[in-house]
């Protein structure tokens, strides 16, 4: 979810970037010359003459609109929620405009020539945000507090029985949290299945069977082999590199410094300053979840899962 992007990111990334340069060049074309617009789109003409201040304000809407998109486009996997809050007013002008056919106030002549531009852009954001929802790509931070809850409630049933107490806490405490979820996640230049070795081992040594066997199934859905997690989970790492990044999580969270800075400084050697970073990260995540559990009365022996 956090990775580096692949060529559907930045196909995601594309469409965004289309829908605000429409939303940005249209919002600037009606505030530098909102008559030269009126004329150019001259579908407009049907809906009444020329006001300017009027189409000055419209134009600020597209620029604003405009701008929360291309913020998005940076990073969608994160940033989601500002394409959806951009394409709000285009696609509620895009309603006035089904809704105006459907009323006899505009004829499907008119509407058919402005629906590209009316109806495509918003359009456009919602299959950008949908392919990345469909991968599961996509962070929990802009996620209502009610919506995130039940989501992880069915997701995780009873193994992280945290959630209301969060949810009670006030501040907005489970937001709060959300964004220390992502930083859970994070990846760029590490491989993937180091950082979720390195999960592993900071997170088997914290002794919470529950919170194991969730990282576990994080590394099953990304394509990670269930005896290799098992044995690594057992001792036995299938190879060096798995070794190495399961044991510098371990010696991480168990509080082994000297261990820590050895295997840190050879995961330096081989791979380079950020993989250690991204790697300390995640193995640092590994001791959160725990803690909390911990703290609130929810801690739990810690049973090694079995594949299957």
């Amino acid at each position: 979810m956090y990775g580096k992007p692949d060529a559907l990111d930045r196909l995601v990334q594309a469409l965004l970037v289309l829908a605000a340069l429409f939303a940005l060049v249209f919002g600037l074309f009606m505030l530098a010359d909102p008559f030269g617009w009126y004329q150019f789109v001259d579908t407009v003409k049907a809906s009444g003459p020329a006001n300017a201040h009027f189409i000055r304000d419209i134009g600020l809407a597209y620029l604003v609109s405009g701008a929360l998109i291309a913020f998005a486009a940076a990073n969608p996997g994160l940033r989601w929620g500002s394409a959806l809050v951009g394409a709000a007013w285009l696609g509620a002008h895009g309603v006035l405009h089904i809704y105006e056919v459907l009323t006899g106030i505009c004829g499907p002549g008119i509407f058919w020539r402005d629906a590209p531009g009316v109806l495509g852009p918003p359009l456009v954001v919602l299959v950008a945000v949908a392919i990345q929802l469909g991968r599961q790509r996509l962070s929990p931070v802009p996620l209502p507090k009610g919506v995130f809850i039940n989501g992880m409630k069915r997701m995780v049933g009873d193994a992280e029985p945290y959630y209301d107490d969060l949810s009670a806490a006030g501040g907005f405490a489970v937001e709060k949290f959300q964004h220390s979820m992502v930083l859970a996640g994070h990846y760029y230049h590490a491989p993937s299945d180091m950082i979720h070795m390195a999960r592993l081992g900071s997170t088997r040594a914290e002794d919470c069977g529950p919170c194991v066997e969730i990282i576990r199934n994080f590394a099953l859905a990304d394509g990670m082999d269930k005896d290799r997690l098992q044995n690594a989970l057992m001792g036995r790492p299938e190879s060096e590199a798995d070794a190495l990044a399961f044991g510098f999580g371990e010696a991480i969270a168990s509080g082994d410094i000297l261990r820590a800075a050895e295997l840190g400084e050879e995961i330096e050697a081989q791979h380079s300053r950020p993989v250690r970073t991204e790697m300390t990260l995640a193995a640092a995540s590994g001791r959160l979840f725990p803690a909390i559990k911990r703290g609130l009365g929810y801690a739990s022996a810690c049973a090694i899962p079995q594949a299957g």
